[in-house]
């Protein structure tokens, strides 16, 4: 399926679905608790289905997966940054059954030293924060094998620090590939760097790979199972918080915010409150925003997340009170235009269309291979041109053709 679908709204994906499964509206519709007349508004446009909790009801009915619906995964364009060399090699790192031989296969990458390998993690990630997502995605394969060899080569406390660094290349895979919508590779990539890091016994680390979990299991849907893991990884943490370090809190405050969008995917809007206040009271103990552990934690971020389960949730007026007035340019860019693909959804669920076309186009200025890869932006756009009455403006056929949406 995959590439089949990619000119076709969430509503029509819904609707060739239904048919493949022989479903009629009136049936599809009961089966979610829906009515016929919404069923076929969602299938013909006339509503936005952009609520992940929605989406995930009608995919399991339909016996699909959630990234069947998003259109996900979406293929990662060749560029200048990222060679021809993209997905399909980080893939295969990550199947590389020589990092898990017990038999000594080992890799044969030139193991660096400590201070090369942290500068190297240092680079990708803030890489990643740079919204470079091809040249990333690039060059993980190199550094996972480089992270391994390593932590094989390494001993005593060198060995100890290049299996953090090896689990943080595994985070920075998993959040990476999450991104992208590979979110089965996602999971592996987390899996595989708690594995490399539980010898150390590094609680910082650890619960920062803890976040990465959470991120694959709300790509793939599981929002209550995602919601029970922030609890677990927040009660590991707690009895570390005493004498906390500002990287420790901010990856302890990190885990309520991803469990803040699981509570709200899942429908559960007091546990997502009792995530958010213990989110806003780890950044008020921070004290300001930052980006310990490339988490970029603070109470931007922290309102960042106000904004973005509110929509799940479906409250649209205190995203739309919210969001326009957040001030994010002190964030790093995947941040920022996170919340701007969260601004312009609300916009447009509030009917301020062009409002809401203005935010995505300032957020692809901005980074452009991230707005390509978020099925927010990608179904807004198709949205848009399909209930334009005649012909759609050339500025929207050329932002859809961008995102590869309109042929």
């Amino acid at each position: 399926m995959p590439g089949t679908t990619n000119t076709l709204t969430i509503g029509e994906r819904v609707a060739w679905y239904r048919r493949r499964r022989g479903l009629s509206q009136e049936v599809l519709a009961g089966l979610i608790g829906r009515t016929a007349d919404w069923l076929g508004k969602v299938e013909n446009n006339r509503i936005e289905l952009d609520r992940l909790s929605v989406i995930k009801s009608l995919a399991e009915v339909l016996d699909i997966s959630l990234g069947d619906l998003l259109g996900e995964p979406s293929l990662l364009d060749w560029t200048a940054d990222s060679g021809t060399q993209t997905v399909p090699t980080l893939r295969a790192a990550l199947m590389n059954y020589r990092a898990l031989a017990p038999f000594g296969a080992g890799t044969d990458a030139e193991p660096p030293s400590v201070a090369v390998l942290r500068k190297e993690v240092g680079a990708l990630w803030d890489g990643y924060q740079d919204s470079r997502f091809g040249y990333v995605t690039s060059r993980l394969p190199d550094l996972l094998h480089r992270a391994q060899a390593a932590a094989d080569h390494h001993d005593g406390d060198d060995q100890d620090d290049a299996r953090r660094l090896l689990g943080l290349a595994y985070q920075l895979t998993a959040t990476q590939l999450t991104k992208l919508g590979e979110a089965d590779l996602a999971w592996i990539a987390a899996d595989r760097g708690l594995s490399a890091v539980r010898p150390t016994g590094d609680p910082l680390v650890t619960g920062s790979l803890f976040r990465s979990v959470g991120h694959a299991l709300l790509a793939t849907g599981r929002y209550t199972e995602a919601v029970r893991l922030t609890e677990d990884a927040a009660g590991y943490l707690e009895p570390h918080l005493s004498q906390a370090t500002p990287a420790l809190l901010s990856v302890y405050g990190t885990l309520f915010l991803s469990g803040s969008m699981a509570a709200a995917r899942a429908n559960d809007a007091g546990t997502t409150r009792t995530f958010l206040t213990a989110a806003d009271q780890a950044a008020s103990t921070l004290g300001a925003d930052a980006n310990h552990l490339w988490t970029a934690f603070g109470p931007t971020n922290v309102a960042i997340h106000r904004v973005a389960t509110a929509a799940e949730l479906g409250d649209l007026q205190v995203a739309i009170d919210l969001g326009p007035r957040l001030d994010t340019a002190g964030l790093p860019m995947e941040r920022r235009v996170r919340h701007a693909l969260e601004v312009a959804r609300a916009y447009s669920s509030w009917n301020r269309v062009d409002d809401a076309q203005t935010t995505l186009l300032d957020a692809e200025q901005m980074a452009p291979e991230q707005v390509r890869h978020h099925f927010l932006s990608r179904q807004l756009a198709l949205t848009w041109v399909r209930r334009q009455r005649g012909k759609p403006s050339a500025e929207l056929v050329s932002l859809a053709r961008r995102l590869k949406v309109l042929d």
